[in-house]
């Protein structure tokens, strides 16, 4: 059996300089690797803690995949990622991005809200729920 060490989402978006500033600026990822080093990039990466995302120029990424040719951008998927103070952050965030499923305790002991990048895709950021 293989032994599975990581998963990065590698997401298709429609500015790379946009998404980028949107994962850093606003949601409060760190800045990884560029390509090329200096704008306009066809390719860019965003960490925070065990978490990576890839952001590839769609326009870019279908000369390397020629079946996205003609699709849209944004993923009918989307990206769970549990935090530490989830509150805090839907409360930093609540008025910068679209809120697409406002934060509750869900009945499998999350608590967790969802939002829409830039390019459609949706991440909910989740922690586990305090037992009363």
């Amino acid at each position: 059996m293989p032994h599975f060490k990581k998963l990065t989402p590698n997401l298709l978006v429609a500015s790379v300089e946009r998404s980028l500033a949107f994962y850093v600026d606003t949601l409060g990822f760190a800045r990884g690797m560029t390509v090329p080093e200096a704008s306009p990039f066809a390719f860019a990466s965003v960490t925070g803690g065990a978490v990576e995302i890839f952001l590839n120029d769609a326009a870019t990424a279908v000369k390397e995949y020629p079946a996205f040719a003609g699709r849209p951008i944004g993923a009918t998927g989307t990206l769970y990622i549990e935090v530490e103070g989830v509150d805090a952050l839907h409360d930093r965030l609540k008025s910068q991005v679209k809120i697409v499923i406002p934060i509750a305790t869900q009945f499998y002991g999350m608590r967790e809200f969802a939002i829409a990048d830039p390019d459609g895709y949706v991440i909910t950021f989740a922690e586990r729920a305090a037992e009363s």
